[in-house]
């Protein structure tokens, strides 16, 4: 709501910042794509806000794809590292993985199990080649030694539809995509790539308690200025935010349209975060030569 807007952050934005967040859509602030064309969007935008003034006046709302950017793309239009600094990560939601309905798996060990027994016959489908659902599949499969095939789809409600319908096996994809779906006697969720089990799915294993706590994977939210802001413009930005987003009716939504966890992390610890992101998937998609 703009009566919301702490002192110093101008109303429009408070709007426009409330109104990202909460959209359903997660490839970019208004309705962008969620498929394999994420990570180009998103550096094109990426691009254009780095050129902007460092004076506080352009943000950039981005998200977990923002990461694979250095990795993914040959000829990026910008360096996210070098162009951008970190003003909020503003939260996280863990990826998770479900399942047809026509299979008994009710965890990943089960999933291991059959893959093992009859190697290669499962498919798992995520929103495109390089997304974070396809590249934690990937992961997951390098360190368990399963040899799943992957179906990529143009966005992951195509590849829900088709989880749905008993078309593939299993798929990969934020929680936030995926919880609408919970009601569907044709799916199943079976792990979470958290490290806590989130309302929504607190039946539903993490990835700590299978025993895999090294690949943990997450949507996630952050904000960034063009290189150059002044260190005292970048963490009062980042405190005006905080106090938007704390709002009890703005974080309540987000953990209901999101299953976001709120994190609020600043510009020292988004940093650190972010840097681990870019080393976590970037060794993903060199490892298995994924290009756009």
């Amino acid at each position: 709501r703009d009566d919301a807007a702490p002192r110093g952050l101008p109303r429009g934005r408070c709007s426009l910042l409330q109104q990202g967040l909460l959209s359903r859509s997660r490839g970019r602030v208004h309705g962008g794509a969620t498929g394999p064309g994420q990570a180009q969007a998103g550096a094109l935008g990426a691009a254009q806000v780095a050129k902007a003034p460092a004076d506080g006046s352009s943000l950039l709302l981005t998200f977990d794809s923002h990461a694979t950017i250095p990795a993914l793309m040959a000829n990026p239009p910008l360096d996210v590292e070098k162009d951008m600094e970190p003003i909020l990560l503003v939260g996280t939601a863990p990826y998770v993985l479900i399942c047809s309905a026509k299979h008994n798996f009710k965890t990943i060990a089960d999933v291991i199990a059959a893959d093992k027994a009859n190697p290669g016959s499962l498919r798992y489908g995520s929103a495109g080649p390089g997304t974070i659902g396809h590249l934690s599949m990937l992961l997951l499969c390098s360190k368990t030694g399963m040899t799943m095939a992957h179906i990529p789809y143009r966005g992951g409600a195509l590849a829900i539809n088709d989880v749905l319908g008993g078309h593939i096996d299993l798929v990969c994809a934020s929680a936030a995509v995926i919880t609408p779906q919970l009601s569907s006697p044709n799916i199943r969720p079976i792990l979470q790539f958290g490290d806590k089990r989130l309302d929504s799915f607190a039946g539903v294993q993490t990835i700590v308690e299978a025993g895999y706590p090294a690949l943990q994977a997450y949507a996630w939210w952050g904000i960034f200025a063009p290189k150059g802001i002044s260190p005292g413009l970048q963490n009062d930005l980042s405190n005006k935010i905080k106090d938007v987003i704390k709002v009890p009716a703005v974080t309540n939504r987000l953990k209901e349209t999101q299953q976001m966890t709120v994190v609020l992390s600043g510009p020292a610890e988004m940093q650190k975060f972010f840097t681990a992101q870019i080393k976590l998937w970037g060794d993903v998609i060199r490892d298995n030569k994924i290009t756009l």
